[in-house]
Order: C-alpha cells, then sequence, then structure tokens
C-alpha cells in the first residue's frame, strides 16, 4: 500500500540575500536539530525547513503513521525525494531527519549542496530528550535505549563522513550552541575544514 502526498509545483522558494551556501543540520533524533535550526536561521535570516515536517506537511499525516503504511523503505523514498527539492535552495538552514544520513544518494546530496553540521550527543542525553516522545516509530521497542544506542553505533560513521562541522550539544542551553556554533560556521565558509568543538 502507498499513499499519495501533495506535492505543490508553484511554489517557489523566497528570494535569498546573495544566495547564500545553504547549511544542512545532521545528528541523531532528540539531539535538538529543529530548535538549533530556527534559533540559527533567525541570527542568520534565513528561511528554516524541517525535512520531516515538510514530509509531513505534504503527506497530511505523522511521519509514524507513514511508517505504519509503507514501512520505512516507503518513507525513506520520499525523504530523499524531498530532500533533493531542499537541498536545491540557497540560504536555507535544513533539519534532517536522523536516519537521512542512511542513503548514499542523500548523503551526495548533502555533501555536495551545502555546509554539513553534525549536532552530536550521547546516548544517556539521546534518551533523556526523546524516551517519552510516542511519534519515534523507530523507538516502538522494549528498549528504547538500547535502539538509540545501536542505531547511533550505525550512523555515527555517516554523520561523520558528510560532516563539515561537528559540534557537541550536550545539555547546552540552546543559545550557547549558538555561540559555539556561528565561529565555527564562519571558519568552515573561510575555508577551514571540518571544525569540532
Amino acid at each position: 500500500m502507498t499513499m499519495e502526498c501533495a506535492t505543490d509545483p508553484t511554489r517557489t522558494p523566497p528570494q535569498e540575500r546573495d544566495g547564500a551556501r545553504p547549511i544542512f543540520l545532521v545528528g541523531m533524533m532528540g539531539v535538538g536539530k529543529t530548535t538549533i535550526g530556527r534559533q540559527l536561521a533567525a541570527a542568520l535570516g534565513r528561511e528554516f525547513i524541517d525535512l520531516d515536517h515538510a514530509i509531513e506537511a505534504r503527506c497530511g499525516v505523522r511521519i509514524a503513521t507513514i511508517f505504519d503504511i509503507e514501512g520505512e523503505a516507503g518513507f525513506r523514498r520520499r525523504e530523499t525525494a524531498t530532500l533533493d527539492e531542499y537541498t536545491r535552495r540557497p540560504g536555507l538552514v535544513l533539519a534532517t531527519g536522523g536516519g537521512a544520513v542512511l542513503s548514499g544518494e542523500n548523503r551526495r546530496m548533502l555533501d555536495e549542496r551545502g555546509c554539513v553540521v553534525y549536532l552530536r550527543a550521547g546516548v544517556d542525553e539521546l534518551y533523556r530528550r526523546v524516551a517519552r516522545d510516542r511519534n519515534r516509530p523507530l523507538l516502538r521497542t522494549a528498549d528504547p535505549r538500547q535502539r538509540i544506542a545501536d542505531l547511533l553505533a550505525q550512523r555515527e560513521p555517516l554523520y561523520e563522513s558528510v560532516a563539515d562541522v561537528t559540534l557537541d550539544t550536550g545539555d547546552q542551553p540552546v543559545a550557547q550552541v549558538l555561540r559555539a556554533l556561528l565561529p565555527l560556521l564562519d571558519a568552515q565558509a573561510a575555508g577551514q575544514t571540518h571544525t569540532t568543538s
């Protein structure tokens, strides 16, 4: 079974200042990609898009429902198509889903089309943030903490492979994360590669 999701071919991207290189946030569920991304976009005067929210808006249902109807493979196909569209937009701050890096095609798009920021946190911190979230289909398991540990072990090398900038978020307030991130982005834009904090 597949779902029909609306597309909006008439929508044109907003005019961005100077066609700036987009910024893509990658990392595990619960690391803060949406919260940090929204604040980063505001600080830079850019448009912010959460990829999972964009998929939900098109399909009219939650990600968990897409998983229920089409399975993870069906969701991943939708994710790749939506990522392809949004990674072409200049000046965007885009928060990807935690599993977006699983596809080699997705990693290529992220790597070639923008500056990739890997937001990193440990298993305990991630579990603390998402333990009560019922909208995480991959955590519908008897031991969600172990599932997070397994997913992190699988995905961390992929996040690192595409990252231009890596930043540990820990339990810091968003304002503090931004204060650390902005100079790293400036350094990366100035030609220094793969900065870490």
